[in-house]
């Protein structure tokens, strides 16, 4: 049985890695769409309840905009802890936003047919930076 459990977990190692870089590309690119002001790119990076809930791209970056202004002027972003959640993955992101301050973001990561989308973000509360 022990070997069985460390045959699986030896197994498990390269699809977390390979779901981690596929995670880390979406909301890359993602945030460079919100960059370029290229809502329809973004809006492909949401999930399907997202897209429900918003409607159009529109109102999705309206949205981001108003809510999450460190996402829609981010200067620069670095890929922290990433953790199993129920039904998916949660990826802390420490985002620069265009005046330097800094927040961590918790994106919420669901796989569909499509690929990986981001089925939600909430803001975390501030990271301590202290030297």
């Amino acid at each position: 049985m022990l070997r069985l459990t460390a045959l699986l977990a030896l197994l498990a190692v390269p699809v977390v890695a390979q779901d981690r870089g596929a995670i880390e590309a979406v909301i890359s690119d993602q945030m460079d769409a919100f960059t370029e002001r290229d809502l329809n790119g973004a809006w492909t990076h949401a999930s399907p309840m997202i897209q429900r809930l918003f409607q159009s791209p529109e109102n999705f970056g309206l949205m981001v905009r108003q809510g999450y202004p460190m996402v829609w002027d981010n200067e620069a972003i670095r890929f922290m802890e990433l953790q199993e959640a129920d039904g998916g993955w949660l990826q802390d992101v420490l985002v620069e936003d265009a005046s330097g301050a800094v927040h961590m973001l918790e994106y919420l990561m669901i796989e569909t047919p499509q690929g990986w989308k981001i089925n939600g973000v909430r803001l975390l509360p501030a990271p301590d930076l202290g030297v």
